[in-house]
């Protein structure tokens, strides 16, 4: 009788890889790494939602080069008459902030799935 070859263990594919489109305009850092990062778990494939996308992923790049800027210069700035008022580029950075969160909620990508209402399976006594 001929012996059995040894079993290989199995091992568990989770999920393939996924490739990650370009962008369809270039994006700094920040933003690179938002689209990559959206794109990776998402893939977003519609014009709308790529457009969209693009514009929360320039809105982030802009908002991390006002922080650069703020964080050079303080986040208040003394006037010649020696009065102190916040840096100008705090509201421009707020703002664009918001534009990201805006283009999140409006692609949706701040829900998560909702649980089904009832008892979970196994949780009734006989």
């Amino acid at each position: 009788m001929a012996e059995k070859p040894p079993k290989t263990p199995l091992s568990i594919v989770t999920a393939l890889p996924v490739r990650v489109p370009d962008p369809p305009r270039p994006l700094g850092a920040a933003g690179m790494q938002l689209w990559r990062s959206i794109q990776g778990e998402y893939n977003i494939g519609d014009a709308g939602g790529i457009a969209m996308l693009l514009v929360g992923c320039q809105a982030f790049d802009r908002a991390e080069r006002l922080r650069a800027q703020i964080d050079t210069h303080g986040e208040v700035v003394h006037l010649r008459n020696g009065s102190i008022r916040s840096h100008p580029s705090l509201r421009d950075e707020v703002a664009a902030r918001a534009q990201v969160m805006r283009c999140l909620e409006k692609l949706g990508l701040n829900l998560e799935p909702i649980k089904s209402v009832g008892r979970p399976p196994g949780s009734f006594n006989r």
